[in-house]
């Protein structure tokens, strides 16, 4: 077996032991790089480990430590519940209280899953409250979340335009959120409208409120100010100064570590190491099939699904079909996204940047689901447990049909957004 048709083969198989099994698909592909580096190309073990993400690895690290560091002192916590405490209007606006709190924590820095984690609990609470149907509530909190997971400042975001900029497509940061971000707030507003906000929106003249009361809301403590001031000041940094985001990342929660505002085993017990395996590992993995030729063949395979014309509509189909099922962050963009080029190349046409962003979202808008972390938080902030039955279903149904949806939206949309 060559080793472009080896190597094809490994991430094949990795992606579907990623849906399959609770392996971290991560640690397989460090493994299957080595044999196949080093076993069928014939390569040294320091040429296979010249192609671990040693960038990717810092920045990763460095922005979950910040993180891991604000959540486990307390700080996003209680900012979260001081925002959801202090906010007031209609019934009907109580969703896109949902899905704007979810989306700022998630630009931010935190990402998606951090997000989900801090505001679904409350939204819950608030939504049964306020008369909100769990499921509205649910799908506003995920997509918000999901709305602003692919910032620079992100977790997530950090791993799309590491890989877009070693394709060639970097410099486009602010326009993969963007992207993403609208995407996701199409289909809000469209589950807002169909599942009761639009009418309980209140008459002329009514005013109805929240009910702001939560005791659990307490003012923020020093250590606290302190994390929002660095936090804020490594945001500034990063977006005015232009920063890198791992270093400075690095630099913040030493910081508060210093200060004695975070508590530095906790913080690091915090991080997902895990997730930053199974990203680093894949990446690994891709790295030995560019080099062996198998990315060749995989994009040949992918260009024979489709046309210059469907090309966005199809690429994101295929990407959220898998991550229905898979890791967005840790398998579907690692693998996908350095193919854009040659995928381009092969099909005879079409938008690099347009198929990019058509990966980004079509992988990211099925999130939901859940078979996702994002759509389990939300499941499981539902005590009671026929109702939280029922929002499973619900969201698993709704999480599949975002496949179709996502396909369409980057089928019109992909291409005018690439050209903005």
């Amino acid at each position: 077996m060559s080793p472009a048709v080896a190597s094809l083969a490994a991430i094949a198989g990795a992606i579907v032991l990623s849906c399959a099994s609770q392996l971290n698909v991560g640690l397989l592909a460090v493994a299957l790089a080595w044999l196949i580096g080093v076993f069928v190309a014939g390569w040294t073990a320091e040429a296979v480990a010249g192609g671990f993400p040693t960038s990717l690895f810092l920045t990763l690290a460095g922005v979950t430590l910040l993180f891991a560091a604000s959540e486990t002192n307390g700080t996003l916590d209680a900012v979260a519940r001081r925002v959801m405490r202090l906010a007031r209007g209609s019934a009907g606006l109580a969703p896109w209280l949902f899905f704007l709190v979810a989306m700022a924590v998630s630009t931010v820095g935190p990402g998606a899953i951090a997000s989900t984690a801090l505001v679904a609990p409350m939204a819950v609470v608030l939504g049964g409250r306020s008369g909100v149907p769990p499921f509205l509530t649910a799908l506003m909190v995920a997509n918000g979340a999901n709305a602003g997971n692919l910032s620079p400042l992100s977790a997530v975001g950090v791993i799309a335009n590491t890989k877009m900029a070693g394709v060639g497509l970097g410099g486009h940061e602010w326009k993969v959120w963007a992207a993403n971000f609208a995407a996701h707030l199409v289909v809000a507003g469209a589950a807002w409208a169909l599942f009761g906000g639009l009418r309980r929106m209140p008459a002329p003249g009514d005013d109805g409120e929240l009910d702001r009361s939560d005791p659990s809301a307490a003012p923020l403590v020093p250590r606290q100010w302190l994390t929002i001031a660095v936090v804020g000041a490594w945001v500034l940094g990063v977006v005015a100064l232009r920063l890198n985001v791992g270093f400075s990342a690095f630099s913040a929660a030493v910081l508060l570590i210093v200060l004695r505002a975070a508590d530095e085993t906790a913080a690091v017990k915090r991080m997902p190491w895990g997730a930053i395996l199974m990203v680093c590992g894949v990446s690994l993995l891709v790295a030995v099939l560019e080099k062996s030729g198998g990315m060749e063949l995989f994009s040949g395979a992918l260009a024979r699904l489709a046309a210059p014309a469907t090309l966005n509509g199809v690429i994101a189909g295929v990407t959220g079909l898998i991550s229905s099922y898979s890791s967005t962050s840790g398998v579907v963009l690692p693998t996908f996204l350095p193919t854009v080029p040659t995928l381009v190349a092969k099909v005879g046409g079409g938008d690099p940047l347009a198929v990019a962003l058509s990966i980004n979202v079509g992988a990211s808008i099925v999130d939901v689901s859940p078979l996702s972390t994002i759509g389990a938080l939300c499941v499981a902030a539902v005590s009671e447990p026929a109702a939280s039955r029922d929002l499973f279903r619900k969201m698993l149904l709704w999480g599949l049909a975002m496949v179709l949806v996502g396909a369409l939206l980057c089928q019109w949309l992909a291409g005018p957004f690439a050209r903005w």
